[in-house]
């Protein structure tokens, strides 16, 4: 099964929350309202600077992911 680098999450109990689960290295979800990360993998021994600069592009396309979603359900 081929599973998508973005999903979004939802959840009764954190109904202000807005979560964008990333699939591929490094698996993480973030909630965009106030850009918490929680790590899904270990990251021990990774290049911190690489990582860093690398994360700081995975939530703009995390961000450009929901706002194209919420684009798509508001047009249906």
């Amino acid at each position: 099964m081929e599973i998508p680098k973005f999903l979004l999450g939802d959840h009764a109990d954190y109904a202000d929350a807005i979560f964008i689960i990333h699939t591929e290295y490094p698996q993480f979800i973030i909630n965009l309202v106030d850009d918490e990360i929680t790590w899904l993998e270990d990251l021990v021994g990774a290049n911190e600077e690489e990582l860093a600069s690398e994360v700081a592009s995975l939530i703009e396309e995390a961000s450009q992911f929901y706002d194209e979603q919420v684009n798509i359900f508001e047009n249906e």
